[in-house]
């Protein structure tokens, strides 16, 4: 099965009352355990690349080629959406051109205006080629690859502004926020997602910083309108924990426990097990 923009995908899930979750790829190892979690899963899915691992992935081209070939060669059913997450101007460009299937264009950091005409420019371009675009209006709190965030509430008047101009999915801020969530963090202002959902409709709504929030404040959002549900920092600490574990039971020292294959294959079921648990909390088991 090809890539497929996650257009379609979130429409069933907004309508579905359900949320497909993103899962933000770094590596092979990464890419392959979030595709096979969601066909042993039955459910759609979405693979995050941010600039930062694009970068590190040796370019956009790279990562279009390995989900490909991956998918071919284990034989992927289910629906799956390549996107660019808080994508640049000219990052949006570049993945439209390497073969995404889906892009997002982080404006929320220009003046609302600004951030209309840019979003506009990429709707047109990625229109065209069947690339679904996800927005974002408040930005979101935390730090993702050099791109901060301070938790801002996004203004319901402005998300409808830019769902307005066809944009397929919104992120919009209500105190969420990237990384791992302090102490005193205060939650998610479900009011504001209300007033949000209630000015966009049919709009699918985007939940960013999906790590971390309480699994009832994430069953919440999606009976307001949430639709995608981003998570990255998780499957880095379930990685990093597996991984760890290995090592300090001196496995990597028994045989050719220092084989790559051998060593990172802990991390890389972590990782399986954490996608699975998210996707049966936001309900995508079964819907691909």
């Amino acid at each position: 099965m090809s890539l497929v923009s996650a257009k379609e995908m979130l429409q069933k899930a907004k309508a579905g009352k359900y949320a497909v979750g993103q899962f933000n790829i770094n590596n092979l190892e990464w890419t392959k355990a979030v595709l096979l979690t969601a066909q042993e899963c039955s459910s759609p899915v979405i693979l995050g690349v941010s600039e930062g691992a694009g970068k590190y992935m040796c370019g956009y081209n790279t990562v279009v080629g390995m989900v490909k070939g991956m998918m071919e060669t284990l034989g992927i059913t289910v629906p799956v959406a390549l996107h660019l997450d808080h994508g640049s101007y000219e990052g949006a460009m570049k993945c439209i051109e390497a073969g995404f299937s889906s892009v997002m264009f982080d404006g929320s950091h220009y003046p609302i205006d600004e951030n209309i005409e840019k979003t506009k420019e990429i709707i047109r371009i990625a229109g065209e080629k069947g690339i679904s675009v996800e927005a974002e209006v408040g930005s979101i709190g935390g730090e993702e690859d050099g791109v901060v965030g301070g938790g801002e509430v996004a203004d319901p008047d402005e998300c409808k502004q830019i769902a307005d101009l066809g944009v397929d999915m919104l992120a919009a801020g209500i105190g969420n926020i990237h990384g791992v969530y302090p102490e005193n963090w205060q939650g998610l202002n479900f009011d504001v997602l209300a007033q949000i959902q209630e000015k966009t409709g049919t709009m699918p709504l985007v939940l960013h910083g999906g790590t971390g929030i309480p699994e009832e404040m994430v069953k919440k959002a999606i009976t307001l309108g949430v639709s995608k549900v981003n998570v990255n920092t998780e499957c880095q600490l379930s990685f990093a924990a597996a991984t760890r574990q290995y090592i300090e039971e001196g496995k990597d020292k028994q045989g050719k426990g220092f084989d790559p294959r051998k060593l990172l294959a802990p991390g890389t079921e972590a990782i399986k097990a954490t996608v699975k648990e998210k996707m049966e909390l936001f309900g995508s088991v079964g819907k691909a």
